[in-house]
């Protein structure tokens, strides 16, 4: 069988490094080409995706990690733009030593169409008129969102994701892909999310919704180019992100304190609301009057600044759409989420957060159950805060304790290729030499009429035969083949390639009948780098 050069250990998968930044990252478009085609029948024509990545690729593009963003997130997940004092959003968790450890994975972001950070959406021209859509945007699902994602990571030559994570509609995404396409992902990682939203969660959208709509300058949703609906923006995040936070973290933060009260976790507001403010109690405000804004609570204040910078970074239309298409998710059939997930094979992680009252722990657990109903390999954890529903964000040291653990169990069927080239023992040794050639792989498994394994050749046994003038394909093969089970674990495959010098193993099953080939180069990707 054919010597490898080195094969690599399995004795430093983490270094227990402290986790490191990526410093500068850049982001990059890619434009569908051709008509794409949403679940409303309706289509759309240069569809454009804004995407990031960190890490690199391995050869076989096997340990690809994709990251989808919540509600009003983007493609800057991680890193530092030119210019930047913050990271992007999950930064704690994606970069070297970290979770979504970039020296072993290769991690993507794109930003979801219907946004509005580079990727086409409401705000987008209209290549037929030359205008901004605007409401005349197709209504959109999570799925054609998903979709359209999946045109991005086959551009990217990637034809199975080694894991799709995300929190919050993140995290419908990641549910929404290992329903379309089950086959596409190994792992899953969905965090305080719902397979199907609730009418409490619909009526915080709808109020948002009409907040927006109800503003005069919203115009039909015809405001590009003039002045636009920030104050109904403004309202609408305002009421979206309560429901982020939880009551102890806003007791914690703010109390009842009023703004000339403010402490040192409170942010400056604004130069308004922080300036020349003196302390008043219920006594102060005088009974024919309306308190003046200066007597507002630091939670107004806290609420009014969200609502008035996330009027400069987001559109007002793309919005509407997103929380709409929120609003619409629903994996169930028939009333049932175990039949909705019925072709899930995926490996999962839930986690939900104990104080999330926009997406309790009750919906992870629906999720997990219907999982485990239909085989699927499903974890349920739970990050103890006190932050709420934010604190998938927050939560440094939960999140990567869990989240690398769960990646790092990684079994032969997480990286094992089922796309893989074999021959019968009757084929000719010149057209087992031109597949290997023309395919570009060093290892034929030589297989039965029922797909047992026989044997294995190698690139190694071409070339003795050729010199030794070895017509015959049987004559060569290699009888005696080491080779793993799925579900056993990558240390025992690269155990055995290390003590036999293979680069290369047959998965069978339990018939053995071989169903993938895993090799030391996949088997690297993930263990890191070596010296």
């Amino acid at each position: 069988m054919e010597i490898s050069a080195q094969i690599p250990s399995f004795k430093n998968f983490f270094s227990g490094k402290k986790g490191q930044n990526l410093g500068i990252v850049r982001s990059m478009n890619y434009e569908i080409p051709g008509i794409f085609r949403l679940e409303s029948g309706k289509t759309l024509t240069r569809v454009r995706i804004e995407y990031e990545m960190y890490g690199r690729m391995n050869a076989d593009k096997s340990n690809v990690i994709l990251i989808c963003h919540a509600l009003t997130g983007d493609a800057h997940a991680a890193g530092f733009h030119a210019g930047d004092k913050k990271p992007g959003w999950w930064n704690i968790v994606i970069g070297p030593n970290k979770a979504f450890d970039t020296d072993k994975y290769c991690i993507v972001c794109s930003n979801i169409i219907g946004g509005c950070k580079g990727s086409t959406g409401p705000s987008s021209i209209n290549p037929e008129t030359g205008k901004p859509y605007g409401i005349s945007f197709p209504v959109l699902t999570i799925a054609d969102m998903v979709n359209a994602q999946k045109k991005l990571v086959e551009h990217l030559g990637v034809k199975q994701l080694f894991a799709v994570a995300g929190g919050s509609m993140g995290g419908m995404q990641v549910l929404q892909w290992t329903v379309s396409y089950p086959k596409m992902v190994k792992k899953a990682i969905a965090i305080a999310t719902t397979a199907s939203t609730t009418p409490q969660q619909i009526a915080f959208g709808a109020i948002g919704r009409k907040a927006i709509t109800d503003d005069p300058n919203w115009n039909g949703g015809n405001y590009y180019g003039k002045e636009s609906p920030a104050q109904g923006l403004a309202l609408a995040r305002m009421i979206g992100h309560i429901t982020y936070l939880s009551d102890a973290s806003m007791q914690k933060k703010f109390g009842r304190a009023q703004q000339a009260e403010a402490g040192p976790d409170l942010p400056k507001i604004s130069s308004e609301a922080s300036s020349d403010i003196s302390l008043r109690t219920s006594s102060d405000i005088s009974s024919d009057t309306f308190p003046e804004r200066s007597s507002d609570f630091q939670v107004e204040s806290y609420l009014n600044y969200q609502g008035d910078t996330f009027t400069k970074r987001f559109d007002a239309n793309s919005y509407l759409y997103i929380t709409k298409a929120v609003d619409f998710f629903d994996l169930s059939k028939n009333g049932s989420l175990i039949e909705g997930f019925s072709g899930v094979t995926e490996k999962y992680l839930v986690i939900s957060i104990t104080s999330d009252w926009l997406y309790p722990p009750y919906q992870s657990q629906e999720i997990v159950a219907a999982l485990t109903a239909n085989g699927v390999d499903a974890k349920y954890e739970e990050i103890r805060s006190q932050y709420g529903h934010d604190a998938f964000l927050l939560e440094e040291g939960q999140l990567n304790y869990l989240i690398r653990g769960f990646l790092s169990q990684i079994l032969v069927s997480d990286i094992m290729n089922s796309n893989f080239y074999s021959v019968s023992k009757d084929e000719t040794l010149e057209n087992a030499s031109m597949l290997m050639v023309k395919k570009k792989v060093n290892h034929l498994p030589v297989v039965s009429e029922d797909g047992k394994l026989e044997g294995i050749v190698t690139s190694w046994d071409i070339t003795k035969a050729v010199a030794c003038k070895i017509t015959e394909l049987k004559e060569i093969i290699t009888r005696d083949v080491k080779y793993v089970y799925s579900g056993e674990k990558i240390e025992t495959a690269s155990s055995i390639m290390e003590d036999y010098s293979i680069s290369a193993l047959p998965v069978i099953d339990s018939e053995n009948r071989i169903i993938g080939m895993v090799t030391s180069e996949s088997i690297s990707a993930l263990i890191g780098r070596f010296g």
